[in-house]
């Protein structure tokens, strides 16, 4: 395994270029976070002598002091404030480099942290199934959260992707990359008067109670964009959980509006298309401008993409 010892960084405060340990910016950049040398070396798993040792050495290397130290307390001198984010820079390239490597390793261990809406999660499930069969030793960490909370995670790297409908204005620094075309369709139960229709309008909603995803949540984002100005509906329940939302539906008269995939593999429920203009939804990859892209989710993306439940979607608009 290839092991990285040393990272070579420049900061003004320093009249030369430094050569310094990794473990060094590791360590000086959990006390940063933490700033406390207890709470940072319990994270480590190292001893705190240990870690205040290392710690010391990068500031004697460094020729300044990165940390005001207290009995009670640690604060980012100006130095460390300055070297803070260039020392972040340089482990997520040092973490690149190994993850690299590592996927070289014919997918056999790694982990994949995947971030989906709510509405997204129905075509996701086959792709799942499929990709733990092939790939039993890679971890799958998947996150379901509002969109805007994961383009934070995206952003921040605790998410190598995220699976979501295209969103209604550009986020800084992501690529959306299109799967399929989809829209916003009227959600009821099977039973509902509204399921044997080829298409719904506004005025046809405006007749019955409405439950519809909590705002902030992209169908509900989209249809907020989409409605007129005064329009009179009655919406009479609100939920941020799509499974709890088509579970009252087939159970009741109520009528929702949600993305047309939203019902894949969903029995006992019927989406009938908006008939209102600009109601397309595009679901989307979503990734971080110009990242590295793992091979295990290169092959996840594969498997997703080739899956029955986008290719029906995209079959589905040609």
């Amino acid at each position: 395994m290839l092991r990285m010892t040393f990272a070579i960084l420049f900061i003004e405060y320093s009249p030369y270029i430094c050569v310094m340990e990794l473990r060094q910016l590791r360590y000086f950049a959990k006390v940063a976070e933490t700033l406390n040398f207890s709470e940072a070396a319990r994270a480590l798993y190292i001893t705190q002598s240990t870690l205040s040792q290392q710690v010391k050495q990068l500031e004697e290397e460094m020729g300044v002091p990165l940390l005001v130290r207290t009995s009670r307390s640690v604060m980012l001198t100006e130095a460390g404030a300055e070297l803070l984010p260039h020392a972040l820079d340089t482990l997520h390239e040092a973490d690149a480099c190994l993850q690299r490597i590592n996927d070289l390793n014919n997918l056999q261990t790694g982990t994949l942290n995947i971030g989906v809406t709510y509405s997204f999660s129905p075509i996701l499930t086959e792709t799942l199934v499929t990709y733990m069969k092939l790939y039993p030793r890679i971890k799958l960490n998947v996150l379901y959260k509002p969109m805007a909370e994961l383009m934070d995670m995206l952003r921040e790297r605790q998410v190598d992707f995220v699976l979501a409908f295209r969103p209604l204005h550009h986020v800084e620094g992501v690529e959306s990359h299109m799967l399929f075309q989809n829209c916003l369709s009227a959600i009821v139960g099977s039973h509902h008067a509204l399921a044997s229709c080829e298409r719904v309008s506004l005025d046809d909603l405006a007749r019955y109670d409405l439950a519809l995803p909590s705002p902030g949540l992209q169908a509900r984002n989209a249809f907020d964009s989409i409605i007129p100005a005064g329009a009179r509906l009655r919406i009479r329940v609100e939920l941020n959980e799509v499974n709890i939302l088509l579970k009252l539906l087939r159970q009741s008269q109520l009528v929702s509006v949600l993305a047309e995939a939203t019902t894949h593999n969903e029995t006992g429920v019927k989406a009938i298309p908006l008939d209102i203009p600009d109601n397309e939804m595009a679901g989307c990859i979503h990734t971080l401008r110009d990242s590295y892209r793992k091979r295990s989710m290169q092959e996840f993306l594969r498997i997703l993409s080739e899956s029955m439940a986008v290719r029906e979607r995209q079959n589905a608009w040609i």
